[in-house]
C-alpha cells in the first residue's frame, strides 16, 4: 500500500510556476526551463486526476513548458531588427502580471480583515448639547472696530468684486429673441411696395424695428425678384436701392417675353 502524499493546492498553473521560480530561488527574467518543466510535470503526475476542469489547465501550461524547452534547443530565431527572440519571453509576462495581481489581492484581503475590527457606535448626544452655541460678546467681537476701519474694510470687499468682475463679458447685453411672424411680414412688405409701385429698401427698413424684420424684408425683395414682379435698380455701389412693381401680366416672365417655369412663393 502506497504511502499518501498530501500536495499544496494552487490556484492555477502559474501559481505553480511562481512556486516552482521561489523554491529554486531563480531569476523569473531567466528561468531554467528544462528544470522548471521536468519539476511541473512531476507535480502534475501527482495531481488528482478526477476533476477534468483543473486538471485540463495545468496540462496546457505543460504543453506550453514542453513548446518551450523544445525551442530553446533549436537555433534562436531572430525579429526584423536582427535581435534574438527569447522563447521564454511571453511566459515571463503572464507571470509578472499574474504576480502582480496575486499581491494585490492580499492587500485588499488584509484592508477587509482590518476593517472588521473598526466598530462605529451610534451617535448618542443630546438634543440640547448639539443645540448649545456659545455666547457671542458684542464687546469684545467689536473691540477696536472703528468707523474708519470699516469703510477700508468695506473698500477692499468692493475692490474684490470688481477684479473678479470680467472686464469684456460685463458688457454684454441680454440677448432677447425678435419674434417676427415670416408670412406676415412677408406679406406686409410686398403690399407696401405694390400700393406705391416704388419705393426704396431704405424705406422698407425703416417700416419696422428689429433685425430679423431687416432679413425676412431682404429674403422678401429677393423672392419677388425671382417671380418676376418687382424690379431693382442700383447706380452703383452703395448708393441708393430703387424697387419699382411690375405690371401683373409681366410677371413670371422673362425679358425677352418667354414664360419661366412656375416658381413656388412664399406663402
Amino acid at each position: 500500500m502506497g504511502i499518501p502524499i498530501k500536495l499544496q493546492a494552487f490556484e492555477g498553473p502559474l501559481d505553480l510556476l511562481l512556486h516552482l521560480i521561489d523554491k529554486n530561488k531563480v531569476n523569473i527574467y531567466d528561468i531554467p526551463i528544462a528544470e522548471i518543466t521536468d519539476q511541473y510535470l512531476e507535480y502534475i503526475n501527482q495531481m488528482d486526476k478526477q476533476d477534468l476542469n483543473v486538471m485540463s489547465e495545468f496540462l496546457v501550461m505543460a504543453a506550453t513548458l514542453i513548446d518551450i524547452k523544445a525551442r530553446m534547443l533549436l537555433p534562436p530565431e531572430v525579429d526584423e531588427e536582427g535581435e534574438e527572440l527569447d522563447p521564454r519571453a511571453e511566459l515571463v509576462e503572464k507571470l509578472l502580471e499574474y504576480k502582480m495581481y496575486k499581491y494585490m489581492s492580499y492587500e485588499l484581503r488584509d484592508r477587509e480583515e482590518d476593517a472588521a475590527y473598526n466598530l462605529y457606535r451610534q451617535a448618542d448626544i443630546p438634543g440640547e448639547v448639539k443645540a448649545y452655541r456659545e455666547p457671542v460678546d458684542l464687546d469684545e467681537l467689536l473691540k477696536g472696530v472703528t468707523i474708519s476701519r470699516m469703510n477700508a474694510l468695506f473698500q477692499d470687499l468692493l475692490r474684490r468684486q470688481e477684479d473678479r468682475r470680467d472686464p469684456i463679458r460685463s458688457q454684454f447685453g441680454r440677448i432677447e429673441k425678435d419674434e417676427v411672424d415670416l408670412g406676415e411680414t412677408m406679406g406686409f412688405v410686398e403690399q407696401y411696395i405694390m400700393d406705391r409701385r416704388a419705393c426704396t429698401f431704405r424705406s422698407l427698413l425703416l417700416l419696422r424695428k428689429g433685425k430679423m424684420y431687416m432679413v425676412v424684408t431682404f429674403l422678401t425683395v429677393l423672392e419677388l425678384m425671382k417671380m418676376g414682379k418687382i424690379s431693382v435698380e442700383q447706380d452703383g455701389t452703395f448708393a441708393e436701392i430703387y424697387i419699382t412693381a411690375r405690371d401683373p401680366s409681366e410677371w413670371n416672365r422673362t425679358e425677352d417675353g418667354t414664360d419661366k417655369e412656375p416658381e413656388s412663393s412664399y406663402e
